[in-house]
């Protein structure tokens, strides 16, 4: 299993969420702020089995990069962690 942690601002949150959502892919959203884009943003976490690591970064990369951007502006920060243990309780 792995853990995504993406980083995205506020404008792109929704789209990402329903994007993977629409994947039946779980998302625990939390408000952030500073840091890597220094706006306001959402860090989204999200749990995926590795054959669906992919299609979710797939996901993830095609909601950020709609809309208009400033040249060289960053559309996310993500991290991808190994899991070594999951537990629903």
């Amino acid at each position: 299993m792995k853990l995504i942690i993406a980083v995205v601002p506020d404008q792109d949150a929704e789209p990402v969420l329903q994007a993977l959502l629409a994947r039946d892919l779980r998302v625990t959203r939390t408000s952030s702020s500073g840091g890597f884009l220094r706006r306001g943003n959402v860090t989204l976490w999200v749990g995926v089995e590795e054959e669906r690591l992919e299609e979710a970064l797939g996901a993830i990369r095609t909601a950020v990069s709609r809309g208009e951007r400033d040249p060289g502006e960053r559309r996310a920060m993500v991290f991808v962690l190994n899991v070594v243990r999951f537990e629903q309780l």
